[in-house]
């Protein structure tokens, strides 16, 4: 559409600044959150909100000889409760640049979505590669932006022409340039076997052992952490393997099933047990009459 009207054009400028200042994550559901369980607990009820994914996680990253090695375990949580055993949490960024994230599954999925758009329309506009230092700069600025309300913990590896980089990266934007290192619930186990293994100037193979050694330490001290090993090695000649379960850490059940088979007793055959009735009650309001009689309250002050 061509633009004609001075006025027209002007309004559509301020239009595109206020859309850029406002862009990002939107936190406009927090009020509306917050007076949702003031209610429910004012009427003895139990919050129907539902709860954010946590990752738990553990996470680590080495710079080794020819480049850098990430890792990842695959459990997310809510709660208490596992909802997922096999979550991604090595991100791509860049053809040379990758990231795990620890925290708020939603978080990370969204912080890294950005970035790697971001360096995408940079790469287009310079021809050149993505470098790694910025990629955390581009990181550290988003995050720190928001005060650590977005809650992504990350490690940050990849290969440019100034070499191989790890770099942690905190919640409130603070970062690290370090030659190894670990974050989220199980760090500190991993952090042990770093600590007591790691080596400058590492082969491939021993490098890979050693994340993986890293993220089983966090896998069977961490309740947050667990199931499988997800692995990610970037190479100084361009090269990226991804090795998706590289380990099933937890063991396969159907190995638990062939080693503690179950009783011929609790083989129990179909039509056993007799149904005399079923009925179903449900224990909690559903959302929908929540929000409106919230609305209603509202509505009358």
């Amino acid at each position: 559409m061509e633009v004609t009207d001075n006025v027209l054009s002007h309004d559509m400028i301020l239009e595109s600044a206020k859309e850029y200042e406002t862009g990002g994550f939107n936190f406009d559901n927090v009020q509306r959150n917050i007076a949702i369980e003031k209610h429910l607990s004012s009427n003895n009820a139990t919050s129907i909100l539902p709860k954010a994914w946590k990752t738990g996680t553990t996470i680590c990253g080495i710079v080794y000889k020819d480049g850098v090695v990430l890792g990842a375990d695959t459990r997310a949580t809510g709660g208490a409760e596992v909802v997922d055993k096999n979550c991604e949490k090595i991100h791509y960024l860049a053809p040379n640049i990758w990231c795990c994230g620890a925290g708020t599954a939603a978080d990370t999925e969204k912080t890294t979505e950005l970035i790697a758009s971001n360096l995408e329309l940079l790469r287009l506009s310079t021809n050149s590669q993505s470098r790694v230092v910025t990629a955390c700069t581009l990181l550290k600025r988003l995050l720190f932006r928001y005060q650590g309300n977005v809650s992504a913990a990350l490690v940050l590896g990849g290969v440019d022409l100034h070499g191989p980089h790890i770099y942690s990266i905190f919640p409130h934007g603070s970062t690290q340039r370090l030659p190894y290192c670990t974050m989220g619930s199980g760090s500190l186990a991993a952090m042990s076997v770093f600590e007591s293994r790691y080596v400058e100037d590492m082969d491939e193979e021993n490098a890979i052992q050693l994340v993986k050694d890293a993220i089983r330490a966090g896998i069977f001290n961490d309740l947050g952490s667990g199931s499988n090993v997800d692995i990610t090695v970037i190479r100084k000649n361009g090269d990226v393997s991804r090795f998706r379960t590289y380990e099933v850490s937890a063991g396969k059940i159907e190995d638990y099933k062939a080693k503690y088979p179950k009783p011929d007793k609790l083989n129990l055959p179909l039509g056993s047990t007799l149904i005399v009735n079923s009925s179903f009650k449900p224990a909690k309001k559903p959302v929908s009459s929540v929000l409106n009689t919230l609305t209603n309250n509202v509505q009358s002050m």
